[in-house]
């Protein structure tokens, strides 16, 4: 597999980290530095390691990860949005959004967002390919891309007041809805 192919399936795959970082800008918007770094470390460090990971399971489970990965990604980030909608419709005023920058919360999304990367794992498997590059290189892809997003939503989120939760929990319900659609039509 040549460096841009490579390229190619990292930014396809940072796309749904983007915009959770996106939503991780707009709800924190006095986000410090080290949590940014922090949020998209973990989204590398989720996408990177499912992608390691399915190429290491391939041969034994790939057939069950297949057929629920998408049901996996759409459950955990419908569940996280949800949440992130009533807090926004039934918070009171003087109540802080979700602390997105909880552990807990990160990982619910790095790992909702990383399912597609365990079938990507499992085809470079199937293709008799190294893991080791592809994986670094997508890790590193991921990153950047959570960077840059968490500050493209930090911009935008103070502008937005208090409708940035419910924003936020929509973005990741359509992240969820989008994988579930991939899955089962295409």
């Amino acid at each position: 597999m040549d460096l841009l192919t490579i390229l190619a399936i990292a930014t396809g795959l940072s796309f749904d980290t983007f915009a959770v970082s996106l939503s991780c800008g707009l709800i924190q918007s006095k986000i410090k530095i080290f949590e940014a770094i922090r949020i998209a470390m973990i989204m590398a460090i989720f996408q990177a390691g499912f992608t390691v990971g399915g190429f290491f399971l391939a041969l034994t489970i790939s057939n069950m990860v297949e057929s629920i990965d998408h049901w996996i990604a759409f459950g955990l980030l419908f569940f996280l949005g949800g949440k992130m909608i009533a807090d926004g419709l039934f918070a009171k005023s003087d109540t802080r959004p979700e602390d997105i920058t909880r552990t807990t919360s990160l990982i619910t999304m790095a790992a909702g967002t990383s399912i597609d990367a365990l079938a990507v794992g499992i085809s470079i498997a199937f293709l008799n390919l190294t893991i080791w590059l592809p994986g670094l290189i997508i890790g590193a892809v991921t990153f950047l891309s959570s960077m840059i997003a968490i500050r493209i939503g930090k911009g935008v989120g103070k502008k937005l007041g208090s409708y940035v939760e419910i924003a936020g929990g929509l973005i990741l319900i359509s992240i969820g809805i989008k994988i579930l659609i991939e899955h089962t039509i295409i």
